[in-house]
């Protein structure tokens, strides 16, 4: 899939993450695009525009009039553009985007834009929640812009959070899939994730719970809709589900309210990817008060809660697709198997709490998937984003 031929006008702003920018041009060059950098003078204190000149091998704009006096026709710019990208995109930019001031050269190009235009904002934690960011970002949706989500990570401040531009290789991707609209997989499909622990309540003030936390179901969800799919995530408690996502977000709380939201929806899907971490027992009653503490033993009994993946399995029609998660520590291969058989299911990706920087909590995830044709595929320590693509080409390629 290469970009040969395409011109593409890529906007940088004065945000930090304009470091990662050098590279996402050279990557797009690479591919065979010109690439026409335009970018606001508060830019220039993060990235120099030498650098991203002799990379493009094109002059880097940033004013009306150049320093020979010549006049940038910013129309030109958009007109010749097959696609336009922002990124990083600050909150100012995107404010002035939206209510139509253009007082610069990369803001009068956006709004003579004819091409698809392609919006990655980047900020800080609590800036990118805020809800006039967040009202501008879904105006720029309805304008018709493309928003492509920040990431969650260590951001400029030292918090960790929603608000990290995506990596070059990711933009390239979005670059990719919109000017290649026949790639995408799962175009046309419609997906159901679940993400997330289940909190069983005991009392209104204590709950079983687990580790989980929900971030590869997350992934999932993103790596879905970046591939073209309609995606619904039904999520248990998480502090990482994004704001504001591109895709319908349904938050549940018990491994009941699950059970109940993926019988619902799961009939109009094509693919379940069962990534919760569902409990298997729930208090058989739940005391209305908070429970005291006594000088003796305390008793709880337990029910099994419903499986949901066996339930979707039994209901499953020939023309949909079930991917579940087994998280195992011992007699991984052998437990994964009998999972993918007794569950109905058409792929099992399992991982072990054995191996370090997989499992609950962690932005990294080893796997071993298992098919129902009996083949079985093995993926290296990696981020869950990145596992998250791998397991989508895994079940585009068998849908």
């Amino acid at each position: 899939m290469s970009l040969q031929g395409k011109h593409i006008v890529l906007g940088v702003t004065g945000g930090i993450a304009a470091y990662k920018i050098p590279l996402l041009v050279r990557l797009l060059v690479k591919e065979g695009a010109s690439v026409q950098v335009v970018m606001t003078r508060t830019a220039k204190d993060f990235v120099t525009p030498l650098t991203l000149s002799v990379l493009s091998k094109r002059p880097v704009y940033s004013d009306f009039v150049t320093e020979g006096d010549r006049w940038i026709n910013h129309v030109e710019l958009a007109r010749r553009a097959d696609l336009m990208l922002i990124a990083p995109l600050t909150a100012s930019t995107l404010a002035k985007i939206v209510s139509g001031e253009a007082d610069n050269l990369l803001t009068a190009v956006v709004m003579s834009a004819e091409c698809p235009v392609l919006l990655a904002p980047a900020m800080d934690l609590e800036m990118y929640r805020y809800p006039a960011v967040r009202d501008n970002l879904r105006k720029a949706e309805q304008f018709g812009m493309h928003v492509i989500p920040a990431e969650e990570g260590e951001l400029a401040s030292g918090l960790h959070g929603q608000g990290r531009m995506p990596e070059p290789e990711t933009l390239l991707n979005e670059i990719k899939k919109i000017l290649t609209p026949g790639n995408l997989p799962l175009l046309g499909k419609k997906v159901l994730v679940t993400a997330g622990p289940t909190y069983e309540d005991i009392d209104p003030v204590r709950y079983i719970g687990n580790r989980s936390s929900g971030k590869m179901g997350i992934a999932l969800a993103e790596a879905a809709r970046r591939n073209g799919a309609e995606v619904t995530l039904i999520s248990g408690p998480s502090p990482y589900l994004p704001v504001n996502p591109p895709y319908e977000v349904i938050r549940v709380r018990s491994a009941g309210d699950m059970a109940r939201a993926v019988q619902q929806h799961f009939p109009a899907n094509d693919i379940l990817i069962m990534a919760a971490a569902v409990a298997d027992y729930t208090p058989v009653k739940t005391e209305k008060n908070k429970i005291k503490k006594q000088d003796r033993r305390f008793n709880l009994e337990l029910q099994r809660t419903k499986d949901i993946l066996a339930e979707a399995g039994k209901s499953k029609r020939k023309d949909q697709f079930i991917a579940g998660f087994a998280l195992e520590t011992d007699n991984e291969k052998e437990n994964a198997l009998k999972k993918l058989k007794e569950k109905n299911a058409d792929m099992i990706i399992l991982n072990s709490l054995r191996d370090e920087g997989a499992g609950f909590e962690h932005d990294t995830n080893k796997i071993r998937i298992f098919f129902a044709d009996g083949t079985e595929k093995n993926f290296p320590l990696k981020s869950k984003n990145e596992l998250a693509q791998d397991i989508i080409n895994e079940i585009a390629l068998r849908i």
